[in-house]
């Protein structure tokens, strides 16, 4: 490979690197084996080397601004506010307080939250279900 030229590197789903030739082969890299065991000083050290993966200083971390749990669930689902509160019957006023940081979901909202989390399909199916009739 000519000096100054990039090597374009492809991760495999079984986690195998392979360098992209040119002409677009791909060749297997070899495998490193395990990494030299590091001090928590030596990783800090290598980390606050690294300007792409520095660790947040505590003033950094004060300023992020965090996102709600309900927030960050609704939009892991693909799913409006609109549609996350038909489907888990929330009303969406609640959802908004919530996702805005206006308002904290309770105990028992958080709870629900988790079990939507877990199987969201589920949670529907049962909101939806009709109960059986009394024989």
């Amino acid at each position: 490979m000519a000096s100054g030229q990039l090597t374009r590197l492809q991760v495999h789903r079984d986690g195998t690197l392979h360098r992209v030739m040119p002409d677009g082969t791909e060749v297997p890299m070899p495998d490193p084996g395990p990494l030299a065991p590091r001090t928590e000083a030596e990783i800090h050290a290598a980390a606050m080397r690294d300007p792409d993966a520095r660790p947040m200083t505590d003033e950094e971390f004060a300023r992020m601004k965090r996102v709600p749990r309900a927030k960050t669930l609704r939009r892991a689902l693909g799913l409006t506010q609109e549609e996350f509160a038909a489907r888990f019957q929330i009303p969406l006023g609640t959802l908004r307080d919530w996702e805005q940081g206006r308002a904290e979901p309770d105990q028992l909202a958080r709870a629900y939250l988790k079990v939507i989390a877990f199987d969201a399909q589920t949670v529907q199916r049962a909101l939806t279900a009709t109960p059986p009739l009394p024989t």
